[in-house]
Order: structure tokens, then C-alpha cells, then sequence
């Protein structure tokens, strides 16, 4: 499951999703609204067809890719009984951490997540935001005692990255490699 917010860096979701469906992987997505805005803003997508836009960017792949509608808390996802293997918030917003610290889910994203802590289920969240204050940090803090992963958007430099994708593939990677899947997106040190 994947869930993509308003913060910027919308290609780090847009990237999993690509690299999870070549997989062979079936994609529970979530965009919030503010998701669907910044995709507009920095990778050009429109909201007004969401499903057909979708489709046209992800449709060729070979996994199976199932939306949700951002304000469907009856999805499947919402609940405990729905089988997944995790969860992962890419990228994830400020306000979308606080309020799955606060135990507050008032939408289907912050429902699922809410979820996966419940079930003790693999929830990875990668925020994207810079600087961070002291809020933002206990948030963290506050998910990281309960088991949750946090990933900021931190590329390497140590692999000599030649491209914006270079680096985003690397952020991706270590996203895989929490939840212990194989991928060759970038070279690991002393390869």
C-alpha cells in the first residue's frame, strides 16, 4: 500500500509504485488532495481524470494497481481485517505525521496507517520536509517508538549519483530494502 501527500518530492511515490508494479507487486494507492496537487505542480499530472491518468502512467506494468479515493474510509484498506504486507507514506507531509502520531484518522490514508500500527504491521514513512523543528521531530520520535520506520528523503552521494533520478532511485532503494526486497536501483557501498 502506498500512500503519496502534499509534501514535494511526489516522483519518490510515483518511482515506488513504478518499481513495485514491474515487480509483479498489486498497489493499494492512496493520494491526498494536496498529493494530487503537487503531482500537478512538479510532474505535470492532471487531477481532473484521476483514474484515466493513472492508468496512463501505470497501466503497462505488470502488477495489478488498485486507488482509493482519498475520502473513502470504508475502503478495504481501512480495514484491519484487509490483508497487506505494509504500508508506506512516500511522500509524507508534515501534517500527514502529526496526525498519525496523534492517533487522529480522518481520512482513508491516515486510517490505513492507523492500521498497520494497530495490526503491528510494517508502516514506512518517508517525510519530506526542510528544516524540521522540534514538533516535527517528536512526531518522528513518537512513530519510531512505536515500531514505525522512518526514511527521510535523504539521497547519497558516496555512489556518485549522475541524475535527479540517480538520486531518487536511491531513496526508493532503501525504501526496498526495509521491507527486504530485492532491487539493483543503486550501488551499494563496496560492490
Amino acid at each position: 500500500m502506498i500512500g503519496i501527500t502534499g509534501a514535494s518530492g511526489s516522483v519518490y511515490g510515483v518511482r515506488l509504485t513504478e518499481i513495485l508494479l514491474s515487480m509483479g507487486y498489486s498497489v493499494h494507492l492512496v493520494i491526498s488532495n494536496a498529493g494530487w496537487r503537487v503531482l500537478k505542480e512538479e510532474l505535470d499530472w492532471t487531477a481532473s481524470s484521476r483514474e484515466e491518468m493513472l492508468d496512463g502512467h501505470f497501466g503497462s506494468l505488470p502488477g495489478k494497481l488498485v486507488y482509493h479515493s482519498f475520502s473513502d474510509i470504508g475502503a478495504s484498506i481501512a480495514s484491519g481485517s484487509f490483508r497487506v504486507k505494509a504500508m508506506i507514506i512516500i511522500p509524507c507531509s508534515m501534517g500527514t505525521l502529526a496526525n498519525i502520531a496523534g492517533g487522529i484518522s480522518a481520512n482513508l490514508m491516515t486510517r490505513a496507517a492507523d492500521v498497520m500500527i494497530k495490526e503491528e504491521r510494517k508502516l514506512v514513512i518517508v517525510p519530506r520536509e526542510t528544516p524540521l523543528h522540534a514538533i516535527h521531530l517528536e512526531n518522528m520520535l513518537k512513530l519510531a517508538h512505536m515500531g514505525v520506520s522512518i526514511i527521510p528523503a535523504m539521497p547519497a552521494f558516496y555512489y556518485r549519483p549522475q541524475t535527479l533520478e540517480d538520486a531518487v532511485d536511491f531513496v526508493v532503494g532503501k525504501v526496498l530494502d526495509i521491507l527486504d526486497i530485492e532491487h539493483h536501483l543503486f550501488e551499494r557501498w563496496g560492490e
